[in-house]
């Protein structure tokens, strides 16, 4: 009986020296690969066109009497209006005018020689429309004005696109995946796998124009830690 009993007591401590030796190299293998990790960029991007367009023409005129500048520069844009209508904008475009911006000339010169006149004031028109094509259309029509006695002293169009909420899940959805098959083939080159995502930045996104005026690229980058496990 006694035998035996040393024999149960020697194959406890025998498999408690088991347990804490899995329990050790456990503890080990964890330690070490802890920080084994890699971090990875993923990119997606797109070109697309343009959903909204603001045309905006700035007229200008100078005088010594601020009322009838005003007077003659709102003539103007009546005219400008009339022009936008015939070529099929009204309905299709908001137009807006901003107020006029008056700039006294004999406050703010320097040096000898005072300038002509006293004032000069500016007035712009904004023509915004969704219609990116017709509105293109017009712009490039508007020499059509200087027969109607209408100079611009500015004119220039800016080009948006609006829908980006709509591109944003798919986009994202794109990134992470790049970013995993970029993390997956550093973990195969490293002999290892990936494990789990430890961090992640969705990244953030832009939109910058294209090659031709209409275009927009858009474009975002997730930057995305994984550990590593053997």
């Amino acid at each position: 009986m006694e035998k035996y009993g040393k024999i149960v007591q020697a194959a406890i401590i025998a498999l408690g020296l088991l347990l804490l030796g899995l329990c050790i190299k456990g503890g080990f293998d964890n330690f070490t690969n802890k920080d084994r990790r890699v971090t990875v960029k993923g990119l997606s991007e797109r070109e697309v066109d343009a959903d909204k367009v603001t045309w905006t023409i700035t007229l200008a005129a100078s005088g010594d009497e601020v009322k009838p500048l005003v007077a003659y520069l709102n003539a103007k844009i009546g005219v400008v209006k009339q022009f936008l209508k015939e070529k099929g904008l009204d309905g299709k475009a908001s137009i807006t005018v901003e107020s006029p911006d008056v700039n006294n000339n004999l406050a703010n010169y320097y040096g000898n020689n005072p300038p002509r006149y006293a004032y000069t004031v500016r007035n712009s028109i904004k023509v915004s429309s969704k219609d990116t094509k017709l509105l293109s259309e017009v712009k490039s029509q508007d020499a059509e004005l200087i027969d109607r006695d209408v100079i611009f002293e500015s004119s220039y169009t800016y080009f948006e696109f609006t829908k980006f909420q709509e591109l944003k899940p798919e986009m994202m959805a794109e990134a992470i995946a790049n970013a995993e098959k970029t993390a997956s083939q550093f973990a195969e080159n490293s002999h290892s796998q990936i494990n789990k995502i430890v961090e992640a930045g969705q990244g953030e996104f832009s939109i910058d124009d294209g090659d031709l005026p209409y275009k927009k690229k858009v474009r975002v980058v997730s930057t995305i830690t994984y550990s590593l496990k053997d």
